[in-house]
């Protein structure tokens, strides 16, 4: 079954382009999949072969310069945007350059692919759009391992379920984040105007086999890949105990949420989705090195670090309510297995994989 004659993924080499292309490919054979990449994120490169062997074709090349994306011998259908620099640290004590130029230039870009061939764009945007300054208002309580939402919690948007699409916007939400909300806006301003079709997804944390996690991306499968290769680690902010928390999405849970979205996007065009594990599928920082050491029988050292980095929230857990009524779609893979997937990559790659990690 072909949806579309081609489709184009940017950032298609990385952790969920790749995932997606592949996806793609599976699900709809006669399509032609394109993944684009810069293949700046040192790991991404791995992920070629896995590509030529699902039958995605790879085009090097760069979101922030027009003329890569213009050059495509192929002209799109339907754009997958999953370009981006991911840090919620990225721009602090530095330029922002490069994280303006690939999240919003390159979502320009991608738009005007659209404009010109009438194609549709489906964009993964982030949880960070909601401003942390708000988020760390919310009424918490502490118990052994994690923080908690507390009772009487009144801020719009906020509930037992996590944080939902009607959460303010107003506040600072990291340099990521903005960049993330002025795509959005956008995005919405081309459909206006040039009548392209969207769909956004603001994708919370999303982890599993093949992320080449940092300290300030992908948290959880940072952590696995410290236990695995026994690496030293810290807990950083909200005085150093690791209690924060966040929910998290397997990537094969995204992957399946947008192949569903894409088989009948005339559903879901227009909309703004929260996509994410939900209050079921979340874990702190203490519970996620249990888990590891667990999984993996091995204690790495944890050493404290009590300041609170600008950016870093005490909690964030997602409503995905909104995307499940209308879908059907739930996440399905919960802490134990995702863990599980993160660390069997890493056992079967380990030589690959252990100067990529160690080396940094």
């Amino acid at each position: 079954m072909s949806m579309y004659e081609t489709v184009l993924v940017t950032g298609g080499a990385g952790f969920i382009g790749s995932h997606l292309a592949i996806g793609l490919k599976t699900k709809f054979p006669d399509s032609h999949v394109i993944a684009f990449d810069n293949l700046k994120r040192r790991g991404s490169e791995l992920n070629l072969g896995r590509l030529r062997d699902a039958g995605v074709r790879f085009v090097h090349g760069d979101v922030r310069c027009a003329e890569d994306l213009s050059s495509l011998s192929r002209a799109p259908q339907l754009v997958v945007e999953c370009s981006a620099e991911p840090s919620a640290q990225a721009g602090y004590g530095e330029s922002p350059e490069y994280l303006i130029n690939t999240n919003l230039v390159g979502c320009i870009n991608c738009l005007e692919i659209c404009r010109r061939h009438r194609a549709d764009l489906l964009f993964l945007s982030s949880s960070r759009v909601y401003p942390y300054v708000l988020l760390n208002r919310m009424k918490i309580i502490e118990d052994a391992t994690r923080f908690r939402l507390a009772a009487g919690e009144t801020l719009p948007g906020v509930s037992d379920w996590g944080i939902s699409e009607d959460f303010s916007l107003r506040g600072a939400r990291t340099l990521y984040g903005a960049s993330k909300l002025a795509s959005e806006l956008l995005i919405e301003e081309y459909a206006d105007a040039y009548g392209v079709r969207t769909i956004i997804n603001r994708c919370g944390l999303v982890t599993g086999p093949g992320q080449m996690a940092k300290l300030d991306q992908g948290v959880f499968g940072l952590w696995m890949a410290a236990h695995h290769f026994q690496l030293p680690l810290r807990y950083i902010g909200f005085g150093g105990q690791g209690k924060q928390v966040r929910d998290f999405l397997h990537v094969e849970d995204l992957k399946d949420l947008i192949l569903l979205q894409i088989e009948s996007f005339d559903r879901y065009a227009g909309e703004i989705f929260n996509a994410g594990g939900g209050p079921q599928f979340s874990l702190s920082l203490r519970e996620c090195t249990a888990l590891c050491r667990e999984i993996t029988g091995n204690v790495i050292p944890l050493g404290e670090d009590r300041e609170t980095r600008r950016g870093d929230v005490k909690l964030y857990v997602t409503d995905h309510r909104r995307i499940s009524e209308l879908s059907g779609w739930r996440p399905i893979r919960d802490a134990r297995a995702t863990l599980g997937d993160i660390h069997a990559w890493m056992s079967k790659e380990t030589a690959t994989l252990e100067p990529l990690f160690t080396n940094r």
